[in-house]
């Protein structure tokens, strides 16, 4: 097991395009740390430099206190588990996972006890002797997983390796995962575009845009504080709403209503020293609807709206409906969240701006019907509408 450490690291390409820019990160020796963002943020690059497959530009990368800038890949005991499985076609799973400490002329019953050792733990042992073409995809990953297992590494580099398989087969890979690096207790990175995996998989997550790191906390304190506008919107399914909003004395105003502020928010608001426009945050799940609530509560705010789209997920409600605004939001932050999501090119709904909110599903919302819907308004975030910094950040 090793530490590994980012000091100003930054990857430059011959043409000037910069992956990475000066990241800074400290991974616990034996921590589950994942780097997650959309396509093209340098979470990948990140990745490969760890492993040797990229050269570094600027700064040093530190694994078990050794600085490994200048170490060949093979030098760094370092194994990696990509997306494709890479196993060798004709070989059994048996010589599959033994294959790398074959190479490195380990003794066949040194070999012989790892693989095995490594088949209980990913319960494989019935399949040492089958060829890759006859296991399934989740079976496949995990022999992917075994061959970097017999190893013992210090660290174990994953590259999205749950994105090949079909959505049912991931969550139950996504648990295999979860179990065995707690079980092996090696320092895992890995890298995901699926904010749910992170969320569910790492000690920590790194959130990464543009080659620059926004925010590494856990996964409980990304989703609660989150430190920007960026950050906010990546994490968290259904993702945060967005309206646009207005500070004026202890109120914020906005479309659906004025929101009065708790001594809490007032208090961010004021220490940050923002204008008076703002763009304010609203989780799905901080939404319900009126008839269904089991009891009044003084920070919930009603409004009533109608309903565009209803989506039944048998426990509950996803309700869509539009909030009309003379104010369109456009950051380069929520734009690069549309555009990661597919969405920027969309209609747009005639001046309004969708919101989705999470219901219970004993609620009556049907699509083109109105509904009486509350918000938890303790629970809103506010944002600097020019820099995206958050203004509701709990004090350090």
């Amino acid at each position: 097991m090793a530490e590994i450490q980012f000091k100003e690291i930054t990857k430059r390409y011959p043409d000037g395009f910069e992956a990475v820019k000066a990241i800074d990160l400290d991974i616990g020796d034996g921590e589950f740390m994942i780097l997650v963002g959309p396509s093209g943020c340098g979470k990948s690059t990140a990745l490969r430099m760890i492993a040797g497959l990229e050269d570094i530009t600027e700064g040093d990368l530190i694994i078990g206190g050794e600085r490994v800038n200048d170490l060949a890949p093979r030098d760094r005991d370092i194994a990696m588990v990509f997306q494709n499985y890479a196993l060798y076609p004709h070989m059994t799973v048996r010589d599959n996972m033994g294959f790398a400490l074959k190479l490195a002329k380990a003794d066949k019953s040194e070999i012989d006890t790892k693989v095995t050792e490594a088949a209980r733990i990913l319960d494989l042992e019935q399949h040492l002797d089958r060829k890759p073409a006859n296991l399934s995809g989740g079976q496949r990953q995990r022999v992917a997983m075994g061959r970097a297992i017999v190893r013992d590494p210090k660290a174990f580099l994953m590259d999205e390796p749950l994105s090949n398989l079909d959505a049912k087969l991931r969550v139950q890979m996504r648990t295999e995962v979860a179990r065995i690096q707690k079980r092996l207790g090696t320092t895992m990175v890995y890298v995901t575009h699926d904010q749910t995996e992170a969320m569910t998989l790492g000690d920590r997550v790194a959130v990464m845009r543009a080659g620059i790191i926004q925010q590494v906390d856990t996964p409980a304190n990304l989703y609660e504080n989150p430190r920007n506008l960026f950050v906010a919107g990546f994490i968290g399914s259904p993702s945060m709403n967005f309206l646009p909003g207005r500070l004026e004395g202890d109120v914020v105003k906005t479309p659906i209503g004025d929101i009065p502020l708790s001594d809490r928010i007032r208090e961010g608001v004021q220490k940050a020293g923002s204008g008076q426009d703002v763009i304010v945050g609203m989780r799905p799940e901080h939404f319900e609807d009126v008839a269904v609530e089991q009891e009044e509560h003084p920070d919930r705010m009603r409004f009533r709206t109608k309903v565009d789209v209803v989506e039944s997920m048998g426990s509950e409600l996803y309700v869509y409906f539009d909030v009309q605004t003379d104010q369109e939001l456009h950051t380069a932050d929520l734009d690069e969240l549309a555009a990661d999501a597919g969405l920027e090119d969309l209609p747009s709904h005639g001046g309004g701006q969708q919101v989705v909110a999470r219901l219970s599903a004993e609620s009556k919302a049907s699509p083109g019907g109105e509904v009486e819907l509350s918000v938890d308004t303790s629970q809103i975030k506010l944002f600097d509408a020019g820099d995206g910094r958050s203004l509701t950040l709990p004090p350090e």
